[in-house]
């Protein structure tokens, strides 16, 4: 995965020798590693694929929606994500583009899986926002973008749907500082909408780019000095072009000034229009994200030191687990981003959290759900090891005699229990290896009742037990009953204060995979009476996970 040459812009040609200094530091300054964020159904998906179509690596782009058809959005890779038309997992796609290699982590829109969107954001370098021009700035997206916001990364929009009727753009851009606090800088912007798109006023790259039938072979059309096509292109004749060149004239005037420096530190993010679904105005969204976006960046460790990516030792950290990508090896994943140096098939790495020695004999890079051996890899790039059972999310790996550990990864508290049980009671292996596997995804949490070993499930929306209780059915043949317990608080008590006879209907007592103990109190009520009557109870709401 080290590039040695380019051949009309692509990177075509991967060494598989030890590379000099100079070579690993122009390798890295190639990577471009992004995640893809929005509300559900705003086209994040569909956007994904369209570049996947300029990367050269697919032919045509699935959709969602064209279950008829038997296609299905590449990165909607699982099967319960074709059936129902959502996306319910990150996936890995990456690909070479323009002198770039580009590494796109494409995450689940849907509220229920936060969690595993969260820790994705966490080994990427910038993040592409979606956002449908109809709906604006939706609560799922705020919730992502506040997590990005945090981390300090460049942030990039893309308004979609511009094919379809939609808000004024002026109220759009307003929302983004209204609503996000991030200023909005107009990379482009749209002639008409709906019915009566006809372009885009390209100001960066000073043209208007014409929609469908309006370019009869002519895509784009150069701008006058003074910002105008010529007055003999019939297009000038367009109420839709008058009105752009008075919203043009307006953020000249008075909209903010495009500023490098706050771009990359997130106070900025540039706006883009466009179609997904019609391919209209994602490549120069594209082309313009990747000449602005940055390479790889330091991380800093727990003890606040700064690991640069050009290091000399390698370095990682795994940010997610899957298990059956490919259900006829029954393989588990680990998802590692490469923080530092170089990765090489072979290579023997520490693991931070256990110290223990071991040999990497076995990665892959991605398309989805289709892989690639790979023997090496830079700073930046995402590298999938397969997995027997030694890492879990949030693992540091490393190289080199000083122990590198990069802090945790967000982990949430469940709010939805449920009790599973096996309905062929014959059938226990396969139940509990399907336990064991999907609970070390990190998407739903395990645990026991205190006095049984019954398995009690926890999860932060319904839908993750549903796609728990799919998987177990299809890819373990073990179909399950899953007995509701309700919305319930997890509080975790000091096994020194624990008397089992504490416990009640309204607070469960359980133990979670540390065997540590914690009560699930049934409401706000039943929690403040255990107070009253244990007022020297220590309870905390910290997740549980040494």
């Amino acid at each position: 995965m080290i590039d040695t040459q380019e051949n009309e812009g692509d990177i075509t040609t991967m060494i598989e020798q030890p590379v000099s200094k100079k070579t690993l530091d122009q390798a890295i300054a190639k990577r471009r590693t992004f995640a893809i964020i929005s509300h559900p159904d705003a086209g994040k998906t569909t956007i994904t694929e369209q570049m996947l179509l300029f990367g050269g690596v697919i032919r045509s782009a699935g959709t969602v929606k064209g279950k008829k058809s038997g296609q299905y959005a590449t990165s909607d890779w699982m099967e319960i994500e074709k059936k129902r038309g959502i996306s319910v997992t990150s996936s890995v796609m990456q690909f070479d583009y323009a002198g770039k290699r580009v590494n796109i982590l494409d995450t689940p829109g849907h509220e229920d899986f936060s969690e595993d969107t969260y820790r994705t954001l966490m080994a990427v370098d910038a993040a592409v926002m979606v956002i449908d021009t109809a709906k604006g700035v939706e609560p799922q997206t705020k919730k992502l973008f506040q997590v990005v916001k945090k981390r300090g990364i460049p942030i990039f929009t893309f308004m979609n749907k511009l094919d379809r009727d939609g808000r004024e753009p002026l109220d759009l851009i307003a929302e983004l500082e209204d609503l996000l606090h991030i200023e909005g800088y107009a990379m482009d912007w749209p002639i008409g909408m709906g019915k009566g798109l006809k372009g885009l006023y390209d100001r960066q790259n000073k043209r208007i780019e014409l929609y469908g039938s309006e370019a009869k072979g002519e895509q784009f059309i150069p701008l006058n000095a003074d910002g105008t096509i010529d007055p003999s292109n019939p297009l000038t004749e367009e109420g839709e072009y008058q009105d752009t060149l008075g919203d043009i004239d307006l953020l000249n005037e008075a909209g903010n000034t495009l500023d490098l420096a706050k771009v990359a530190t997130g106070d900025q993010t540039p706006v883009f229009f466009g179609s997904a679904l019609t391919n209209f105005g994602v490549k120069t969204f594209l082309d313009s994200f990747l000449s602005m976006a940055p390479a790889p960046a330091g991380h800093k460790t727990v003890d606040d030191k700064l690991v640069k990516p050009d290091a000399d030792e390698f370095s990682g950290f795994v940010f997610k687990i899957q298990a059956n990508m490919n259900p006829n090896h029954r393989d588990r994943i680990a998802f590692v981003r490469v923080t530092s140096g170089e990765f090489e098939k072979g290579m023997d790495v520490t693991l931070a959290r256990t110290g223990k020695t071991l040999r990497l004999n076995n990665a892959t890079e991605f398309m989805s759900d289709e892989r690639e051996q790979v023997s090496r890899a830079v700073a930046g790039d995402i590298v999938g090891l397969y997995d027997t059972g030694n890492f879990a999310i949030g693992d540091s790996i490393y190289t080199g005699k000083e122990k590198i550990q990069f802090p945790k990864l967000p982990q949430f508290t469940p709010e939805l229990f449920v009790r599973v049980t096996p309905k062929n009671v014959m059938k226990q292996k396969s139940f509990h290896k399907g336990m064991k596997q999907l609970v070390q995804e990190g998407a739903i949490q395990l645990y026991k009742t205190w006095n049984t070993d019954d398995y009690v499930l926890g999860a932060v929306g319904q839908l993750q037990f549903e796609v728990f209780q799919y998987r177990m059915l299809h890819e373990y043949h073990s179909e399950v009953e899953m007995t509701p317990i309700g919305s319930r608080t997890a509080r975790w008590i000091d096994p020194d204060q624990l008397d089992p006879s504490m416990a009640s209907s309204r607070n469960l007592l359980v133990k979670d995979l540390a065997g540590q103990p914690l009560f699930l109190f049934e409401n706000r009520f039943a929690e403040n009476w255990f107070h009253d009557k244990y007022p020297d109870v220590q309870l905390t709401a910290k997740f549980q996970t040494d």
